[in-house]
């Protein structure tokens, strides 16, 4: 499937039921409860996968509950690396900082070029583990919640080689850049209502985003799901 067609079915996707992006909308904002909310993102991309094209229900609260709980937990080991690369980064720079006092010309130098290349790779290591964390969590609603299937980086990686990474990033790219101008929209209007509509615009704009975004996904990947080696 284009870009195109995903991202024109994906936006009008969560209109099909505005009640249910306003309950999705208070989910997210309690706490604990918001579990809920990110197990039905899962619910979604298990719907889309499965052919479906109506947002889900929100029963079986449990099961939701659940699934969130699960998707946290692949955020928590997908964030590992990263912390990782954090800290051996930071006892470069603090090795390198104190010399700089002494050697302000070539040492200071050496340090704002480390930490430049350093960020810079960080930013970018943070990027490709998020993009493969995503086709984990599709891979665990693919089999239906089973939190091991977000750790089978093969088939993971298979997965977005046969939908081919240029395809997924730009699809990523247009997700993201909708989603900012959908959130920026609804910031100013909420300003615009004397800043209490913020409460009430952003996590609406929230809501959607999490259902058009969670669409998108999903339908990028159905295909490939089925036709990975």
């Amino acid at each position: 499937m284009e870009i195109g067609e995903i991202i024109s079915d994906s936006v009008k996707y969560p209109t099909s039921d505005w009640t249910k992006i306003i309950i999705l909308a208070v989910i997210l904002l309690i706490p604990i409860v918001n579990f809920i909310g990110m197990g039905y993102v899962i619910r979604i991309i298990k719907g889309t996968l499965a052919g479906l094209d109506d947002l889900p229900d929100f029963d079986e609260v449990g099961e939701l509950f659940i699934d969130g709980l699960k998707v946290l937990v692949v955020g928590i080991v997908y964030a590992i690396p990263i912390w990782i690369i954090s800290a051996i980064l930071g006892v470069i720079i603090g090795l390198i900082s104190p010399a700089s006092t002494t050697y302000i010309d070539t040492t200071s130098t050496a340090l704002i070029t480390t930490m430049i290349v350093s960020y810079a790779a960080l930013i970018i290591a943070a990027l490709i583990v998020g993009l493969i964390e995503i086709v984990a969590i599709v891979n665990m609603a693919y089999y239906d919640g089973d939190l091991g299937a977000a750790f089978r980086f093969s088939d993971i990686l298979n997965y977005i080689s046969t939908i081919g990474w240029g395809k997924y990033i730009i699809t990523y790219i247009v997700i993201a850049l909708i989603s900012g101008i959908i959130t920026l929209v609804a910031g100013f209007i909420g300003i615009l209502i004397f800043f209490v509509g913020v409460i009430i615009t952003l996590p609406l704009a929230m809501s959607y985003c999490y259902m058009f975004g969670s669409r998108s996904i999903a339908m990028l990947f159905s295909d490939a799901l089925t036709e990975a080696p």
